[in-house]
């Protein structure tokens, strides 16, 4: 990976977070624990580029591109059925070849001219290509290139994107001349491939790797110094495009009691304590994304991407209203996105005492994951403790960009190991050796150790690394790589 200048105006290396000086003095440390130097240096630039490259995969209905996905990542995921259209949902798995990690994107069949859900896998699979960093075409080589093809090539045109042409369901030599003819759609050279039987796929995949980036640009705010991004997210109804007019001071978004009235996000520049914010206001997440239907099937989809965009997630819950599964989800969805999290419990103000009283307890056994996010109780229609909205988003933001000098993480970890060793198992005390934050946004650290350490001491040492150092209103991503016995075979 090429350094490339970051937002803040400073150069990411190869080595994540760390710099010169602090990198080479970390991987003297390792050297002397006895690591692997490749290792290290692997788990350094695992964690700190930040988000993995994304690859879509596109194509009209039935051209086996769900068989192709569970080709690349190297297991069946995805469904596949001999009938177009089974793929509704845009779903998103990780894969690796020649030893880089990417995403891949599988989508439903792109066809023009449809109407109904048709129309809005069409739609899901225009902003896969819009959302991805390279893109892989499928064409049925057997059936040759038709108008929808055609009409997707225009589409891949206007995106822009680096595309990979995949002619499948070619099994053998007799099948290399119908590959052939798919140069005449002008997007380079057809990648003979049957996803079926694995055939192709590796020269495919190396045409893949040279068309991805090593990691993708960041995307946060217009340009350096430019607003912070802040995506309303929550299930419909809950309150958001009142929660929006009301920070703006005016009606920039239709409000209406049916629930699901904003399909599209909308992006709004407003000044709120001092400071001008973009406010992206994105329709309500339902409770199964692959049975909804038209227009409300694509509003997920684009809440999704609003989320991926954004540096801040603000949550909104309905306080009057039980925690649901759906508030959990959409809660995760942040978490997993590794944005920054603020929660607000909107309609505050019609709650009685008892009502306070088990939302204090549900908040407590429903939202455990995210108890370290920053709380406001808020009132959409009222205004009230809106001021406290902009401190609490600063603050989550404040967690998620920051970061500890390795010097000072390790004299932590080592009080914390001497004070409260991880538990003997087997005979065997694993011990964390030595660890370093690779990047932030959100704050990752790869900690090296003598043995293989349990989940439960491992949020352990996330709370207790909360406890030290804050990281309010951020996800921490904690990797551990574990000290090879000498002579072993080196993992990949």
């Amino acid at each position: 990976m090429n350094d490339h200048i970051q937002p803040d105006g400073s150069a990411e290396h190869d080595h994540g977070a760390l710099g010169d000086a602090e990198y080479a003095e970390f991987m003297e440390l390792a050297a002397e624990e006895g690591f692997d130097i490749e290792d290290v240096e692997g788990a350094i630039e695992e964690a700190g580029h930040g988000p993995l490259p994304v690859l879509a995969v596109v194509g009209r209905p039935n051209v086996g591109k769900s068989t192709l996905v569970n080709r690349i990542i190297g297991r069946r995921e995805a469904v596949v059925e001999d009938k177009p259209g089974v793929t509704r949902d845009r779903v998103t798995y990780e894969a690796e070849w020649a030893g880089r990690r990417f995403k891949v994107v599988d989508t439903g069949g792109w066809e023009q001219d449809v109407l109904g859900i048709d129309a809005s896998v069409a739609a899901q699979a225009e902003y896969a290509i819009e959302a991805s960093d390279a893109v892989v075409f499928v064409v049925d080589a057997k059936v040759g290139a038709t108008d929808t093809d055609e009409a997707v090539v225009r589409l891949l045109r206007k995106a822009g994107k680096p595309v990979v042409l995949c002619a499948n369901k070619v099994d053998g030599m007799s099948g290399e001349s119908d590959a052939a003819y798919l140069w005449s759609l002008g997007l380079g050279e057809p990648h003979p491939v049957s996803a079926l039987h694995g055939r192709g796929t590796g020269d495919m995949l190396d045409a893949v790797l040279e068309a991805l980036p090593e990691a993708p640009a960041q995307t946060f705010g217009t340009a350096v110094g430019g607003p912070r991004r802040i995506a309303l997210i929550g299930r419909p109804n809950v309150g958001k495009s009142s929660l929006l007019n009301k920070v703006a001071g005016e009606e920039r978004v239709v409000v209406n009691e049916l629930a699901g009235t904003t399909r599209d996000p909308v992006d709004e520049l407003i000044d709120l304590g001092g400071i001008t914010w973009k406010f992206v206001d994105t329709a309500g997440i339902r409770k199964r994304v692959h049975l909804q239907q038209g227009a409300d099937y694509y509003a997920s989809l684009r809440t999704a991407a609003a989320v991926e965009k954004a540096e801040v997630a603000v949550i909104l819950i309905d306080a009057s209203e039980t925690i649901s599964v759906q508030d959990q989800r959409i809660v995760t969805m942040a978490v997993e996105a590794g944005r920054a999290v603020v929660l607000a419990f909107n309609k505050w103000d019609t709650l009685d005492e008892e009502r306070r009283y088990y939302l204090e307890r549900e908040i407590e056994t429903e939202l455990l994951q995210v108890a370290w996010a920053p709380r406001v109780n808020v009132s959409a229609r009222t205004g009230r403790h809106m001021e406290k909205l902009v401190p609490a988003i600063e603050t989550a933001l404040e967690g998620w960009e920051t970061r500890v000098p390795t010097g000072r993480l390790n004299a932590f970890l080592g009080e914390l190991v001497a004070a409260h060793p991880h538990p003997v198992r087997g005979g065997k005390q694993p011990r964390i050796l030595f660890g370093t934050q690779a990047g932030t946004k959100p704050p990752r650290f790869v900690l090296f150790a003598s043995g293989f350490i349990e989940a439960g001491y491992r949020r352990f040492i996330e709370r207790r690394l909360r406890e030290e150092f804050g990281f309010e209103g951020t996800p921490l991503h904690i990797s551990v790589r574990v000290r090879e016995k000498r002579g072993a075979n080196k993992k990949k």
